[in-house]
């Protein structure tokens, strides 16, 4: 199962020339999941990877930085003649933020649930779950980790055949947990292997809780929006440095630190020098760069870095599908 985050926009509070607003698309298998919505997330999903059909959104906070792009969005889907339900989960405060916004967005020919989230909540999804847990910032504030079930060990086939399994149906039942022609599972299955796990902090200060919660996590994607020259201003603003961001990656034991959410103060270079003096294996993506998340079995989380002269076939499909007009 393919699994990866896109990031349609890295900057902080106000955009660049080079990065847009807050918006990370998670992709697994044919799910399109749009964690925050800043102004022209839509934009920038159409100069790149194309507008899918998102199937579900999760707000950060309340910021206009993480939500304003989402009222035009949903209009578009229903320019596009989008028939297939769309929820929108968030901190308590969702259903009053987007009812007072909805004379801005109007009404849709298609199902918008919100779903105001406790800090326990716990969404499922098939075979993965999507879990909020409240980070250091002003206001109602999450963060979310993306959790795929636990997979089964692998299966030695030619152990099982030398010891009296016939290929075939008995293979899928010993599988499955039943002991065929006295061979128990346990004895051609091999451990447990985790699920992938990928933390997302939103905006967020030192917070213990995100560690804790990101314990080894093959991608953390932390916001880093000051330099340590600005710890004071981070503090203040209840924002995290690059070292700082860096330092609960570190306790973390996580895989791979991604930092986002860059003040207009700095271009990138000096956040990653910054963190990985603490934390060696961190990237600074670029908007429309990815992170690719295959099994642990199979590699490391990796960036891939977009390149401009290759735009998917599927973009333009989107964007003559946004056509019909009012």
């Amino acid at each position: 199962m393919d699994l990866s985050l896109f990031f349609a926009g890295t900057a902080g509070s106000v955009p660049t020339a080079r990065r847009g607003l807050p918006a990370i698309l998670l992709r697994r298998g044919a799910d399109r999941i749009l964690f925050d919505c800043g102004e022209g997330t839509q934009r920038q999903l159409l100069r790149s990877a194309g507008l899918p059909d998102i199937t579900d959104v999760f707000i950060t906070h309340f910021h206009a930085d993480h939500w304003l792009g989402l009222p035009g969005m949903l209009k578009t889907f229903d320019l596009r003649a989008r028939d297939k339900p769309l929820t929108i989960y968030g901190p308590p405060g969702l259903r009053a933020l987007m009812t007072s916004m909805k004379h801005v967005w109007g009404g849709c020919g298609y199902e918008i649930a919100l779903v105001e989230l406790p800090p326990d909540a716990m969404v499922e999804r098939d075979e993965y779950v999507i879990e909020p847990f409240p980070v250091n910032h002003r206001g109602p504030a999450y963060g979310y980790a993306i959790t795929e079930d636990d997979r089964l060990g692998r299966f030695d086939a030619e152990l099982a055949e030398r010891l009296g399994v016939t290929p075939g149906p008995d293979f899928g039942r010993i599988q499955r947990g039943e002991t065929v022609n006295g061979v128990a599972p346990e004895q051609v299955i091999g451990e447990t292997r985790f699920g992938r796990k990928l933390v997302i902090s939103g905006d967020t200060g030192p917070c213990e809780e995100l560690i804790d919660i990101a314990h080894r996590a093959d991608v953390l994607v932390h916001e880093a929006t000051f330099a340590q020259d600005e710890a004071g201003r981070a503090r203040e603003t209840q924002h995290s440095t690059a070292a700082q961001a860096a330092k609960a990656a570190a306790e973390a034991e996580v895989r791979l630190l991604a930092l986002v959410h860059l003040s207009t103060r700095y271009g990138g270079r000096e956040i990653r020098e910054e963190a990985t003096a603490v934390f060696a294996d961190t990237v600074v993506p670029r908007d429309f760069d990815a992170i690719e998340v295959p099994f642990p079995e199979r590699g490391a989380p990796a960036l891939v870095r977009w390149d401009p002269g290759r735009v998917p076939p599927p973009a333009a499909a989107e964007v003559a599908a946004v056509e019909p007009g009012p």
